[in-house]
Order: C-alpha cells, then sequence, then structure tokens
C-alpha cells in the first residue's frame, strides 16, 4: 500500500526557486512520487510513497520558512497513483488569478466536517461546490449549486453574473481539500459578503470522518492522481480516466463507440479534430513501446 498525502499551506516563500532543489531531493531519497507547486504564496501538493518517504517530506516542508503548523490529509492506495516526481515553481499554487486575493490576511469561518450538514441544511445558507465541472459531475453535496466553470479562475466571473441570487444569504462553499475555499472565500469577503463559510479540510475530510449514513454526500470524489475518485472512508471510487481530456469515465463508458484508449470518450470526441486524434494514436503507441521496453514513458501518463 501506498500512503498518498494531499498538502497546501499559504505562507510567503521570498524565493520558491531557492526551495525546489533541496525539495526535490528528499522526494527522491524517499522514493516519494507526485507533484509540489512552489510560488511566493506557498505550497501545494500531492505526493504518495513508502510511510518512511512521506515522512521525510512532510518533516522537511514543516522546516520550511511559515509551515510550522502546515496540515496535510492522507489516504491510502492500492497501486502507485503517480510515475514521477515533479517539484514547480508557479506564480499561484492554485490558479484564480485575482492579484488582491490573500488568504493570509482573512479567509472564511472554517466548519468542521462534524458540524457541515447542520449549515448546508439551513434555508438561508446557499452552498457553492467551487471545483471545477467535470468534478461536481461525479459527486457532490446535496442541494450544491454548481457555477459550471471549466478552471477555477472562471469563479470571479460567475460570482458577478449571479451575486443578485445570493442576497441575504449566507454562503457555505467547499472544494476537495479546502485550497480553493482558501481563496475563494477571501474573495468574497473583499466582495463585501458577510457571512462566508468553508468546509474545513474539504470533501476529503469529510468523507473520512462523517458516517456514510450520516453524509449528505452524493457520488464519489474526484482526484488529481491514479486513483481518480475515492468515496466514503477515502476508499478508492469506481472511476477511471480518459487519457485524452482527463476526465472521469465510469467503467461501462469504455464499451461506448465514442472510446479509444487515450483517444477519446463520449465526452471528449467532438472536441478534438481528426489530426488530434492520430496525434493521440502516436501517443498511444510510444507509451506500449516504451512498457514493452520496461521504461516509463517521459509524456502524460496515458495508462
Amino acid at each position: 500500500m501506498y500512503t498518498v498525502a494531499a498538502l497546501y499551506h499559504f505562507t510567503p516563500f521570498a524565493d520558491p526557486a531557492e526551495l525546489k532543489g533541496p525539495l526535490a531531493a528528499v522526494c527522491a531519497a524517499g522514493d516519494v512520487m507526485g507533484t509540489l507547486l512552489l510560488a511566493p504564496e506557498g505550497i501545494n501538493g500531492t505526493i504518495a510513497g513508502p510511510r518512511a518517504g512521506i515522512d521525510r517530506v512532510l518533516a522537511h516542508i514543516r522546516a520550511l520558512p511559515g509551515c510550522a503548523d502546515f496540515e496535510w490529509k492522507e489516504s491510502v492506495a492500492s497501486v502507485a497513483p503517480f510515475n514521477r516526481m515533479k517539484v514547480r515553481i508557479k506564480r499561484e499554487i492554485v490558479t484564480m488569478g485575482q492579484p488582491d486575493v490573500d488568504p493570509t490576511a482573512n479567509v472564511g469561518n472554517y466548519v468542521a466536517p462534524e458540524d457541515w450538514n447542520e449549515l448546508i441544511t439551513s434555508p438561508d445558507v446557499a452552498v457553492i461546490d467551487t471545483r471545477n465541472d467535470y468534478e461536481v459531475a461525479i459527486g457532490t453535496f446535496d442541494g450544491a449549486i454548481d457555477p459550471e466553470t471549466k478552471s477555477f479562475g472562471e469563479f470571479p466571473a460567475w460570482w458577478e453574473a449571479n451575486k443578485d441570487r445570493f442576497h441575504n444569504k449566507r454562503i457555505a462553499m467547499f472544494c476537495t481539500g479546502g485550497i480553493r475555499c482558501e481563496k475563494s472565500t477571501n474573495y468574497l469577503l473583499g466582495q463585501g459578503v458577510e457571512d462566508v463559510y468553508h468546509l474545513k479540510g474539504g470533501i476529503l475530510k469529510y468523507l473520512e470522518e462523517v458516517p456514510q449514513d450520516e453524509s449528505t454526500w452524493d457520488g464519489s470524489c474526484f482526484v488529481f492522481d491514479a486513483r481518480v475518485s475515492v468515496g466514503h472512508g477515502l476508499e478508492e471510487g469506481p472511476h477511471e480516466l480518459c487519457f485524452a481530456c482527463r476526465r472521469p469515465l465510469m467503467p461501462d463508458d469504455k464499451n461506448l463507440s465514442t472510446y479509444e484508449h487515450g483517444v477519446s470518450c463520449h465526452q471528449c470526441a467532438g472536441e478534438t479534430s481528426d489530426a488530434d486524434k492520430e496525434r493521440f494514436r502516436e501517443r498511444q503507441k510510444q507509451i506500449a513501446l516504451a512498457k514493452e521496453r520496461g521504461e516509463i514513458h517521459v509524456g502524460p501518463a496515458a495508462g
């Protein structure tokens, strides 16, 4: 079994590039794979590996400036969720594109998983899912509003167009692990919304702590690794990934005529040209050849 750690922490890094090399080295030493993003505003990512390796990386992160009290969420995977380690420098650790948003200044009221159901079933509360449309499609909380955004950067425009719907409402928001809500709640506070709440630890913490027979969650939660989705108790879900568009699929979706492994699925078959599909087929060919040689293809993982 592999230990999976999902983490983020907002804290000022004067020189994120200076932190990259040592962080990558400690990951390599511990056989840890995944992706970690460094930016002037902090760190974000998901990693997986043996228990000892994960502990070594977490200890290294705790020693970074301002990270002594950072939190993370753990789960397990039966197969390796990642096939390589990437440490990248970014402008933002989660891209919203709003330079005035600062989660270290103030955020909405945190709501513990055990208190979430009571809040979101209150008649004066509007519940907003801040994730992307393909994530919402496979699971969300009962009654939650789907902004139908394709990226987090679209959320401010969606709010501006829809804010009048929420007059005299308290706003409760949630996301996978909590990081988007750090920014979205700060954004709404900056827009003059007074009563803003968000699920502490995100959906992952809720699914971990709230018993299924008490849950208001419906479906699976999309995760950005080879498991694709998890359910209550953070058990691995039934979904697979379309390696052309990176959207989740149910196993039966692979029986549809629009599905071709690594090339198309029912969600993206009409979105790409014949030339695109030929390029994807060539990529799949190279992946298959790499597997025969016992190597890992250097391009996007496609199974």
